[in-house]
């Protein structure tokens, strides 16, 4: 088992929750847990009403520890991000931004989650993936479905403390299993299908639950959200999707809501059909637009996300080869100034722009609301 940190991703994560919070709001609320005379608490104020305020502890931010946990690898970086920022925006709809506070997860510890993720045996009878049936043939061998987990924390303040009110939990599910035959050899690949990805999601889902039911932290009073997640292969240049979740009131899970999210590269490759291709035709606009302007790019690259067939969001990545402040900021303005008239109005933007070496500048669009910020080059 093997913990990767993509650093990169989770400090984008960091930055997306944090890049509407405005100062720190100090407080001598304790969380609920730990010696309270020695845990000052303190939360962010978002000043955008679709985020959340953030839970801090001594002035930092608490991230989980089982953050960045696999069963195996997938190479695949864009499946991070996506896995991160689907599961809050499911969270959205159960948990009001107004209402709760955002935490990343501390109920589920490394060691247990290593556990959960490895393969059942009588050394791990914790194990949620299933026993090996010795087979080492493609589409003979029981693969391994259960890649990736993560929890958030939602705490509302009680009798003068934060303490939790709800959890999320996301359940990533491989499309596809890489394996080896033995150490240091040469990777194979298992195919999963949809089906067994539904019906081996739903089973690993009712067990975390009955887990964390018994945990006294979690306890039968607050909901826990559960979403399953399709981890994307590595060859594909776009993160996967969540495609159903189900809420426990108390106790079991609920009804399972099915969902129709896709994930698509613009300019679309491979001979792809476009999802849109009004979408797709903005979006070239706005490439042909910028370039023609700045040709000293090294390209400009989108993932699309939808909703059936409506965008919901775009993340533009403009890689450049300037180096001058002046020249960045100029750059940051104009390209801001194109997504309004290029881009879909209706659909929240993230816009990265950087070099091989760093990030030079940020633009989002939030509910129709743009904001920017130029990096100084130390």
């Amino acid at each position: 088992m093997k913990k990767f940190i993509k650093t990169t991703a989770l400090l984008m994560a960091s930055m997306v929750l944090l890049s509407a919070c405005g100062n720190l709001q100090n407080s001598s609320l304790s969380s609920g847990g730990g010696d309270d005379s020695k845990t000052s608490v303190q939360t962010t104020n978002s000043s955008d009403s679709n985020n959340y305020d953030v839970l801090m502890k001594n002035g930092k931010y608490k991230t989980s520890p089982i953050s960045g946990l696999t069963a195996s690898d997938n190479g695949n970086e864009f499946n991070s991000r996506s896995f991160e920022s689907g599961l809050m925006a499911l969270s959205r709809g159960q948990y009001d931004t107004n209402n709760y506070v955002f935490q990343e997860g501390q109920i589920l510890s490394a060691g247990t989650v290593n556990k959960w993720l490895a393969r059942k045996s009588k050394k791990n009878p914790t194990g949620l993936n299933p026993a090996s049936n010795g087979s080492t043939n493609a589409d003979k061998r029981t693969p391994m479905y259960f890649q990736q987990m993560l929890e958030e924390d939602y705490l509302q303040k009680q009798d003068g403390k934060y303490k939790l009110a709800g959890m999320s939990i996301g359940i990533a599910m491989n499309e596809v299993d890489y394996y080896q035959k033995k150490q240091y050899g040469a990777t194979f690949q298992t195919k999963i299908s949809a089906a067994d990805r539904k019906a081996q999601g739903e089973k690993i889902a009712a067990e975390v639950v009955k887990r964390l039911r018994q945990d006294k932290a979690v306890g039968n009073n607050i909901p826990i959200l559960v979403g399953l997640y399709s981890v994307a292969p590595e060859d594909t240049l776009v993160g996967g999707n969540y495609f159903q979740y189900s809420v426990s009131k108390s106790g079991d899970l609920g009804n399972w809501k099915n969902l129709d999210y896709k994930s698509q590269m613009l300019p679309v490759v491979n001979n792809e059909n476009a999802i849109s291709s009004s979408d797709s035709d903005a979006f070239a606009n706005f490439k042909t637009h910028i370039q023609d302007y700045f040709p000293n790019l090294s390209g400009v690259t989108a993932e699309a996300h939808y909703d059936g067939k409506s965008l919901k969001s775009l993340d533009v990545t403009i890689n450049t080869q300037f180096d001058g402040l002046a020249q960045i900021t100029s750059f940051t303005q104009f390209v801001q100034d194109s997504a309004g008239k290029y881009l879909p109005s209706g659909a929240d933007l993230d816009i990265s722009i950087q070099t091989v070496d760093n990030q030079q500048s940020v633009i989002t669009r939030t509910g129709g609301k743009f904001n920017s910020h130029v990096y100084n080059a130390d």
